[in-house]
C-alpha cells in the first residue's frame, strides 16, 4: 500500500475515533447506561465501526472518561494557584465544580464498568493538584493538619460530586454552587 494511502486511512481512523469518543462522552453524560448502539447512532457510524476501534463497552467508556479528564486538565492547569492558599483554593474549586457537574453521569458509567483503582488512577492529576495546594496551605498554617491529607482530598471530591447532584436535582441553583462549594470546603479545611 502506498504511504499516502496508508496515511489517509490512518487519518480517517483517527477522525472516526475522535467522533466516537466525543459521541460517547456526550451520550454517557446524559445517560450513564447508554449502549454501544446509542453511542454509534450519536456518532453517525455503525456499531461494527465502534467495535473496530474499541473492543468492549468498558474500553469505550474509559476512552470517553479519559477525554473528559484531558479537557478538564486543560481548564484546571490554567487556574492560578499562586498567592494565599485559601484564595487559590477558591479559584480551583470554582473551575472544578462545573467540570465535575458536566461529567457526573460519565463518571457513574465508568464506575459501573471500570475497576475502582483504574478510576482513581485516571483522576490522579486532579487529586495531586488539590493535595499540593492543601499541603502548601498546611505548611503556611492556614489549613488544618489534624486529619490525613488523603482524607481531606477525598472529602473535597465528595463535596464537588454532592454539589453536582444537588444542581442536577434542582435543590441548588447554578448561580449558588461555586459559593456553596467554596464555603463548605473552606470551613472543612480551616485551621
Amino acid at each position: 500500500m502506498a504511504p499516502t494511502r496508508t496515511r489517509a486511512r490512518r487519518a480517517d481512523a483517527e477522525r472516526s475515533i475522535a467522533l466516537i469518543v466525543a459521541a460517547a462522552r456526550s451520550t454517557l453524560s446524559c445517560d450513564p447506561d447508554a449502549t454501544v448502539d446509542d453511542i454509534a447512532t450519536a456518532a453517525g457510524v455503525g456499531r461494527m465501526t465502534v467495535y473496530g476501534h474499541f473492543k468492549t463497552r468498558p474500553d469505550l467508556v474509559e476512552a470517553a472518561l479519559v477525554d473528559a479528564l484531558r479537557a478538564g486538565e486543560e481548564t484546571l492547569s490554567a487556574v492560578d494557584l499562586t498567592g494565599d492558599p485559601r484564595d487559590a483554593l477558591s479559584r480551583l474549586l470554582a473551575s472544578s465544580w462545573s467540570l465535575v457537574s458536566e461529567s457526573a453521569a460519565l463518571l457513574a458509567a465508568a464506575e459501573k464498568v471500570l475497576p475502582e483503582g483504574r478510576i482513581r488512577d485516571l483522576h490522579a492529576g486532579a487529586a495531586d493538584r488539590i493535595e499540593a495546594l492543601i499541603r502548601r496551605g498546611q505548611d503556611e498554617g492556614v489549613f488544618r493538619t489534624d486529619l490525613p491529607l488523603t482524607w481531606l482530598v477525598n472529602v473535597i471530591q465528595h463535596v464537588l460530586h454532592g454539589a453536582a447532584e444537588e444542581l442536577r436535582t434542582g435543590r441548588l441553583r447554578e448561580a449558588a454552587v461555586a459559593e456553596v462549594v467554596t464555603r463548605t470546603v473552606q470551613s472543612i479545611l480551616a485551621s
